[in-house]
Formats: C-alpha cells, structure tokens, sequence
C-alpha cells in the first residue's frame, strides 16, 4: 500500500470520489483548490482517496474520504485519516463534514473527531437531488473536528 499525493489530472479519480460525494459539479468546488491523496495497492490500483483543503489560516477540511467498494471494511478508511492527521500535524484542526449518519458519524469519532457544529440545509441548498443514506433523507452538515498537534 502506497498513498500519493496528486497533482494533476485529478479528475482520473472521479469515479471514486464520486462514492463520498455523489454530485460532481461539488467535487469540482474543491478538487481544483483541494490536496487529492490516493492510496494505491501492489498492482496500482487506486483503493481510496481524500481531499483536503485549507479553510483558513490553521484550519484544514477533509472534503472526501472514499474507499473502494471492493475494500470498504479492511481498515483503509482509518489508514487514510492517520496518514492525513500526520501529513497536517502542524498545530491548528482538522475539520470534517457529513450527513447525520450514525455509521459516518461513528466512523470519525472512532477517528478521534468530536462534534463542532451544523451548517443546517446544507444538503438542500447544495444539492440539485435529494440525498439518501440508509434511506435518510440527509438535510443539515454536521461538522467533527480534531485538533492537530504541533
């Protein structure tokens, strides 16, 4: 296992940044501005991304974490974020957006994120389509965070 930063062609990854973010006009606002890290196997084959931005002056977002349905659940999703949390340790926090579901939302706090805020009607008012999680209608951002240390 090998994780890479991208620099160009990004859009190569669409098809798997598109299992954490299922509209593509909103993975354009922050791919282009976004650091894109894919973890590759043996055989170099992209088995998850992530995108983080900078926010602001000490703050980063990670704005996708997707991992291939044929690996979902060997451990990826939490090998990405630690990579992640090192690459970023600079002080400052690491933030993370996500509907109101109890797996995501379990994921990131077994990650070591805690409860921040809400960004209400986010998927409403950013969305051109309802979306579904277990059959929920998703409508407010919860936002985790982590503080990232020195």
């Amino acid at each position: 296992m090998d994780i890479r930063l991208i620099t160009r062609d990004k859009k190569r990854f669409l098809p798997l940044l598109l299992e954490a973010d299922e509209q593509e006009s909103m993975i354009d606002r922050y791919l282009s501005r976004g650091e894109l890290f894919v973890l590759f196997d043996e055989k170099e084959n992209p088995q998850a991304v992530a995108v983080v931005t900078k926010e602001d002056e000490g703050v980063h977002e990670l704005k996708n974490l997707a991992v291939a349905p044929h690996c979902r659940r060997q451990g990826l999703g939490k090998l990405m974020v630690r990579f992640l949390l090192e690459r970023f340790r600079k002080g400052g926090v690491m933030l993370v957006g996500t509907g109101d579901s109890p797996a995501t939302l379990n994921f990131y706090k077994a990650c070591g994120f805690t409860f921040s805020h809400v960004e209400k009607d986010f998927f409403v008012k950013n969305y051109d389509h309802p979306i579904l999680e277990n059959g929920k209608e998703l409508r407010d951002m919860i936002y985790l965070r982590q503080e990232l240390p020195l």
